[in-house]
């Protein structure tokens, strides 16, 4: 069985993440359909690609989602919001479908919602999917008022004894703002994402806007997604994450997806074919067969270092001690909430770095923990990012642990 050194695993993941040299605005879509860009925080993603692509402007990539629609961004793996390719939406939504006795990602908490209506998940899906179709005939600003106006489309569906619940304030928080029924819809919104109802909009200020898939995309959607996955977009999506993560089990590929290990390992064996095991720190995990040319080469770090964003798809990754081996400093990187920018440096995790605004300026402080090349580099790195944002680098701050 091979066993491939530390080094050439994430040298193979950089090279696989787009990370391992700077790429053309040609490789757009490519980048972004590694394994999807996940947009949470706002401006995620864009920031992802500024790494990859870094000639690329926010204005190029405003474009290529809003405009020439050839990105999209939908609610996708772990029910967040995550920008990829128009083109491989069934990748990215159909296969995410449960199969019969699997759970959709993201709705267990519902439950507090079902208790109090006293209905099923099942029943309120159906009855949200037959109102979720005039989104197509509007735009709505801001994620809690769409879920209010679906909520007070789905109203006219219920039973009369059920309406008083429906509307009675949310238990999950905001009860001043959201509704029982509002906070239902907010869970069965990813399932509707999935099947290709709903997709976000043009951003206006701070705020998202949302309308239906098919009139966002223009009539180019040549059939509805349907409401079985299709196994072949499964299988597609098992392979972009050994692409991108392997090696890897199917417990890693779990968390990467948020659903439940049935669903997971259902996928998994769609694929199973087409894997081969290696030997992980004494541990069997897998990576493609057509991979491991890739897996086997000599390790390349010649980029340099890197200041990726918080929630950069590289940062990933579910075995974290290939990016840093001190429990300490992850807890620094994986937070709960306001997660820092990681200084990269030969795949690993050397530092963190933050960026403040100030009204049109930006001042960056970078946190190393072992070497990162020369800082006349991360300033450098620094003064891209401030351009890419068309903020004024007022201060860079380096300092060490």
């Amino acid at each position: 069985m091979f066993i491939p050194t530390e080094d050439q695993i994430r040298s193979f993941r950089l090279h696989s993440h787009h990370l391992d040299r700077e790429y053309g605005e040609e490789s757009i879509l490519e980048v972004a359909g590694a394994c999807g860009l996940q947009n949470s925080p706002p401006g995620a993603w864009e920031a992802a690609v500024h790494c990859r692509v870094p000639g690329c402007g926010r204005e190029e990539l405003s474009c290529l989602l809003e405009e020439k629609k050839e990105l999209l961004q939908a609610w996708s793996l772990r029910g967040a919001p995550f920008v990829f390719p128009t083109a491989e939406r069934e990748i990215f939504l159909n296969a995410l479908i449960p199969a019969e006795g699997e759970e959709w990602i993201y709705t267990r908490g519902i439950g507090l919602a079902l208790d109090a209506l006293e209905m099923s998940e099942e029943e309120l899906l159906e009855r949200l999917l037959r109102v979720i179709p005039r989104l197509n005939g509007r735009v709505i600003q801001g994620k809690n008022e769409l879920d209010q106006t679906l909520a007070e489309w789905m109203e006219r569906e219920l039973p009369e004894e059920k309406r008083e619940a429906w509307n009675r304030p949310s238990m999950y928080g905001s009860p001043d703002r959201q509704t029982v029924g509002g906070a239902a819809v907010s869970f069965l919104l990813r399932p509707c994402s999935f099947l290709g109802q709903v997709a976000f909009g043009k951003r206006q200020g701070v705020s998202p806007s949302f309308t239906g898939t098919a009139a966002w995309l223009d009539g180019r959607m040549e059939k509805e997604i349907p409401r079985q996955a299709d196994p072949a977009a499964a299988r597609l999506l098992v392979r972009k994450f050994l692409r991108c993560y392997g090696p890897a089990v199917p417990d890693h590929f779990v968390a990467w997806l948020g659903c439940s290990g049935k669903q997971a390992r259902r996928m998994w064996a769609l694929a199973a074919e087409e894997m081969e095991p290696v030997s992980v720190l004494g541990k069997k995990e897998f990576i493609l067969t057509e991979d491991r040319e890739a897996l086997a080469a000599r390790p390349d770090f010649s980029r340099g270092p890197l200041l990726l964003s918080a929630h950069d798809p590289y940062l990933d990754q579910r075995e974290r001690h290939f990016l840093q081996k001190n429990p300490a400093l992850c807890r620094r990187i994986w937070k709960t909430t306001a997660n820092p920018g990681v200084v990269v440096n030969e795949g690993r995790a050397a530092g963190i770095w933050t960026a403040r605004k100030k009204k049109e300026k930006l001042e960056v402080e970078i946190t190393l923990w072992e070497p990162a090349g020369e800082e006349r580099r991360l300033r450098e790195l620094a003064e891209e990012y401030g351009a890419f944002r068309k903020l004024e680098l007022t201060g860079i701050t380096v300092r060490r642990e």
